[in-house]
This record gives C-alpha cells, structure tokens and sequence, in this order.
C-alpha cells in the first residue's frame, strides 16, 4: 500500500510542543486579562449556516469564505468573531444581561492568499462589550486600558495604542463639503503609514476624484500631531463649524482623561488623526496598537465603537465597542523576531519521576503526591536503561527529574534533581513538593515576550 507524504497545507501553522506551550501561555494570558474586566467567555461555532454568515454579504468576504454543501444544507466557516457574535446576541437577547460583554478566542478561516505572516487558519482573540439601546463612553476608554493592562502582562513595554474618532473625520470631511468621498477617503488615508503622504496625495486625486486642494486640506489635518494636549488644542480650533466634529472632540476628550484615570501611561497612548480604521461600520473611537520598536508589523490589536452589531439579523438597536488581536499572526512574527522568552517552563510536565525498580508502587505514589501539590508530573514507565531515561528527560525539556531506587523507597524520600544546573537533593515527598513548585514558581515568573 503506498504512503501519503504527511503535509500541512499552505496557510495553516502547526507547531511543534514547545512553541506551542507558549502560545497556551499568550492565551491564558489573555483569557485571565479579559476576565478580570468582567468579560464572560463565549465560544460560537466554526461552521453557520451560510445565510448566516454572509447577510452582510458582498466584498471581499464572500470571495474569500469556506463554503461547502452537506447534504441540502449550505454551510460555511467562520471567517471572524465578529458576526457569529451578532448572531447570537440577536438570537439570545432575552436571555442576556446588557451591557453584554464577552471574550472569544478562536479560529477563524479566510480564503486569502497565504504569505508570511498571513495564515488562512488563525486564532482571533477578540473582546467586546454591547449595549441595549445605548452604551456610555467610559466604555470607549477601558477598552485600551485593557490592552494595556494585558499587553505589559505578555511582557510588551514599548509599544503604543493610537486613537481617534471616526465623528471627528466625518465632521472634517462634512465642513469641506467632502461628505460623500468619506469612506473613499478613509480607506485611503489608512494607508499612510504604509505608503506615506506623496502616494497617498496621488491616491486621493487620481482614484478618489479629489481636487489637489481638498486633497492638500485632508493631509495637513491628518499632519496634526504632537503630544495629546497639543492635538486636543488644534482640534479645538475647528469647534463650532460643524455639529458631528464636535461631538467626535468631545468624545475624544472624554476618552482620553479616562484613560488617565484607567492608570494608562501618557508613553502608550497618543490621539492620532490618520487612524480611522478601513471598514465602514466603525463610528465612533478607533483604536490600532503598534510594538514601538517594530513598526513594520503593522498594528497588533485594532477595534472600535460601532451603532448597530446586529443589524442584520433584528431591529434592535445594539451599539457596541470592541478589539481583536490577530494572535496567530503577532505569535508568528514575535518568533521570528526571537521575542519570545527561552526562560519560560515549555515541557509537558514540571517533574518527570524515573522509577530505578521493579516496583512501581511507591513512584506511582510519589507522582500522586506531587500532583495533589498542583505540580505537572509525569511516570517514565519504560523499561529502559537509566542513560536513556535521562536522555528522554532532557529532550522533553522537563525542569526536574525525581528519581527512585531501592535507597529512595526504604528511607521514603525523593531524588531531585534540577536539569538546569545538575544539583541534586534528598527529601521527603511533600518537601520535594514544595521545592519543586518553589522552583517552578521562580521560573514562571517572567513574560512570555522578552523586550
């Protein structure tokens, strides 16, 4: 019988046990970050129905959904969290307290070409928080409180979330007379920090139909920076020419003086008037982050305030704020970069325990004594020889082997010895207990990204 070459499709990550170990780690991070918000776990399924996912429909989204046939029933993958959570906020709504605010992290599948860095299969984590009717802007300003708060405690220091207001650029575009070129103009002038201003001048001339005045006007607000106090006060001049801008200056304010408030630092947020984020459906504060030192990858966390979640699916007005980090794609590109910490405890187990003897009945017993301690222990019950046993220990990485032979059973201790630096100690059981998660402790301490 011939053999199929084992191969991983073009745009799907696997990784191997210790790269994966630390992305359980970013997740539990993430997951013990969103929760001590007040974010409730949710998780919706991979595959809807296809009606479901595409109501929007149209755009790049349809060209680049999973859909297949089973049986009569049209069906596709989620291609983000977004709209299978509109789905079931409209689906649950008498059954849920608003504001509603939930965590999600997934995968989620697009049909886009794979490239480096891009995955067709990639987990989101995404948070938002969904209001009945209305939702009060103190909730526009502990979104980037949480993403500061749960990026220093993936151990990111240097890095900044720029924010802004989509009210603020639609009343600018309103007082031009440039209204109806809006979103073209958005979408364009998002792409600054990817083509800069020359090109994107051409851009708003030659493909958006703008007069190289309107362009020039639409460039020197975007120009508009410095520290925040010094942004807030040139927008301040505008005030009073247009109903929408002002109401966007407000709430920019608003937002910024919370984040104060919130214990964000000035060095990681700044107002910045070229974030407007491409899709249409945002309307209020934007948000993207970016790693400071490493601004060719693009922003690792981005969101926003939108109107109506679930528009297509009830007449409920269901207003909402919300973040997604693109996870898989800020773990590959932390890799590559060698971000991530080598220090961190990457085995399957914290003890491995070698039994030395026939009988196994007091390593069994050891091993159980460690894990009622919360220790990760794993039985070696091969019948190998002692060199091979340690040659597995090391290979699995694993901080401490507890070996047992015939002097350990008949004093009733443990061998334990630290794989790091080769020391070896003699204790009873619960003390080995408590040594072995001293150590581990110690060694769990750091961040999952170095700096």
């Amino acid at each position: 019988m011939p053999k199929v070459a084992p191969r991983t499709l073009s745009g799907f990550m696997e990784l191997l046990p210790a790269q994966q170990m630390k992305l359980e780690r970013m997740m539990k991070i993430l997951r013990e970050s969103y929760a001590l918000y007040g974010f409730t776990p949710l998780d919706t399924p991979v595959i809807e129905s296809a009606e479901v996912l595409l109501a929007k429909g149209g755009g790049e989204t349809e060209k680049q959904i999973y859909r297949f046939q089973k049986g009569d029933s049209d069906l596709a993958l989620r291609f983000d969290l977004t709209v299978p959570l509109a789905k079931y906020v409209a689906q649950h709504y008498a059954e849920l307290s608003f504001p509603f605010r939930r965590y999600q992290i997934g995968k989620v599948y697009r049909g886009e070409r794979a490239q480096r860095g891009r995955f067709r299969e990639f987990y989101q984590a995404d948070i938002d928080v969904i209001g009945d009717g209305k939702l009060d802007i103190l909730n526009e300003a502990e979104i980037p409180a949480i993403i500061y708060n749960t990026f220093s405690k993936l151990g990111l220091r240097r890095f900044k979330i720029r924010v802004n207001n989509r009210k603020l650029l639609n009343g600018f575009y309103a007082m031009n007379g440039m209204s109806e070129k809006a979103g073209d103009i958005m979408r364009t002038v998002d792409k600054l920090d990817k083509i800069g201003a020359e090109k994107v001048r051409e851009l708003l001339i030659d493909e958006v139909k703008m007069l190289p005045c309107k362009a020039e006007n639409v460039l020197d607000f975007m120009a508009i920076c410095g520290t925040n106090e010094e942004v807030v006060a040139a927008l301040e001049r505008y005030r009073g020419m247009d109903e929408t801008f002002d109401q966007g200056l407000d709430e920019l304010i608003t937002v910024t003086r919370y984040l104060r408030d919130f214990g964000v630092p000035e060095e990681n947020f700044a107002v910045d008037l070229t974030i407007a984020r491409g899709l249409d459906y945002y309307t209020g504060t934007v948000y993207e982050t970016e790693m400071t030192d490493h601004p060719e990858i693009g922003s690792v966390c981005s969101g926003g305030r939108y109107d109506n979640l679930a528009e297509y699916y009830t007449d409920r007005q269901l207003p909402g704020v919300g973040i997604s980090i693109g996870l898989t794609r800020l773990f590959y590109v932390l890799n590559e970069q060698g971000l991530l910490s080598d220090e961190l405890v990457t085995a399957p187990c914290d003890a491995l325990v070698l039994p030395m003897t026939e009988d196994m009945g007091y390593a069994v017993a050891a091993a159980t004594a460690l894990r009622k301690k919360g220790l990760r222990t794993q039985i070696y019950g091969e019948k190998k020889k002692f060199k091979a046993k340690m040659g597995y220990a090391d290979k699995i990485g694993v901080p401490f082997a507890v070996l047992i032979g015939e002097d350990e059973m008949r004093d009733g201790v443990l061998s334990v010895k630290d794989m790091q630096t080769g020391e070896q100690v003699r204790l009873a059981p619960d003390e080995a207990a408590d040594y072995i998660a001293e150590k581990i402790a110690a060694l769990n301490a750091g961040s999952v990204i170095k700096e």
